[in-house]
């Protein structure tokens, strides 16, 4: 007998993240063809995924879910695809009140986690390395970084003490397309998702206190257990499974 391959992804969320790249009509007759319910996060995977085309449905679907976990009401989002190289804009900010794009940024990762490219993560502090997961946003303040903005970390044993570690949003000069031409890549934090200076005022202020985060890497094993996640709140969705 021939056994299928444990998947990182439920049904439900490979479902969904299919019917993401899908104008609503399409989505809507698919599944009434199906007998099924969309997933409660669904629209607002579609439209994140409207107003950033360059970014992969797949990402925006998993903030999504994890969003709607969280707060389905929230007014702000924030969300980083590290499995793209450091080179690439791999940051987008959506005001979700008024469904619009606000930032799409270069962002650094930890000099811990990679080169070019990140690969590594972990929640140890002095590691130097970037966490993954959902964040709520902190105060912003000034520290030795400049303007920076505090993330509480709401994922146990994955990004919980990113407040212990400092891991924060800050501006820094080795964040810039000059930087990128001269080296191949952006420079490396300790662990903080940088951004570049001439956007970190407007940036952190858009997003400050109480909005949310999310930071994306194919882990497996991250995937597969993150409660938020795994946290539909809409029962039509076991339909799916």
């Amino acid at each position: 007998m021939r056994l299928l391959p444990t998947l990182p992804f439920s049904l439900p969320s490979l479902a969904a993240s299919l019917l993401a790249t899908l104008p609503p009509a399409q989505a809507d007759d698919f599944l009434a063809q199906a007998g099924l319910a969309l997933p409660s996060s669904a629209p607002l995977a579609q439209t994140l995924t409207r107003l950033a085309p360059g970014a992969d449905p797949r990402v925006m679907q998993l903030a999504a879910s994890a969003l709607a976990c969280a707060e389905p009401d929230a007014e702000r989002l924030a969300v980083i695809d590290f499995s793209r190289p450091s080179s690439e804009p791999r940051l987008w900010v959506f005001d979700l009140a008024e469904e619009a794009l606000l930032f799409e940024e270069l962002v650094s990762h930890g000099r811990g986690s990679g080169g070019a490219e990140a690969t590594v993560f972990s929640n140890t502090p002095e590691s130097h390395q970037s966490s993954l997961g959902l964040f709520r946003t902190m105060n912003s303040y000034y520290g030795s970084n400049g303007y920076s903005l505090r993330l509480e970390g709401l994922e146990a044993g994955v990004n919980d003490l990113a407040y212990e570690r400092a891991i924060v949003i800050h501006g820094a000069d080795y964040v810039s397309e000059t930087f990128v031409r001269q080296t191949g890549r952006l420079g490396r934090s300790h662990g903080c998702p940088a951004v570049r200076q001439e956007v970190t005022y407007p940036l952190i202020d858009s997003i400050k206190e109480d909005h949310y985060l999310f930071a994306y890497y194919p882990d497996p094993e991250w995937l597969q257990s993150s409660a938020y996640l795994r946290c539909d709140r809409d029962p039509r969705q076991l339909a799916m499974q």
